[in-house]
């Protein structure tokens, strides 16, 4: 990165989200799953929501989802976003199951035609040496 560029928000990652952003830089989209009862859960944490229990770990995803919600970002919020808008910040629902969302950015595409329901797939997009985040394209 030159000096002129700055450098863009990234995630705090903490030990329950560390498998997360691991398999994202490796091109894996790895979602928690309960052992117990075997409800997926995103974002990650150390108790089931479903079935209370402590045994939940990574499970790798499809990558397939459709397109739940999202909003079109036209003003620039952080000097890094300056050359990206307009950009899609939106919320997807993965295929594995119902309800099951992950908040992500819609990219290759032109942002002003996304629709309620739409077929996507999951891609990875590096923001740093350290951090790799997953963002979905239509399929």
């Amino acid at each position: 990165m030159s000096e002129n560029q700055v450098p863009p928000p990234l995630p705090v990652i903490d030990p329950d989200s560390q498998f997360f952003w691991d398999g994202a830089g490796r091109g894996e989209l790895l979602i928690q799953r309960c052992a117990s009862c075997g409800s997926y859960q995103h974002p990650p944490r150390p108790v089931c929501r479903v079935c209370l229990s402590t045994d939940v770990v990574p499970e790798r995803v499809s990558g397939r989802a459709t397109l739940y919600t999202w909003t079109v970002a036209e003003q620039v919020f952080h000097p890094w976003f300056a050359d990206k808008i307009p950009y899609a910040y939106a919320v997807v629902e993965l295929e594995e199951q119902a309800g099951l969302h992950v908040i992500t950015n819609i990219v290759d595409t032109d942002v002003y035609t996304l629709q309620a329901g739409q077929a996507l797939e999951v891609g990875f997009q590096e923001l740093s040496p350290e951090v790799t985040v997953p963002v979905f394209r239509p399929r």
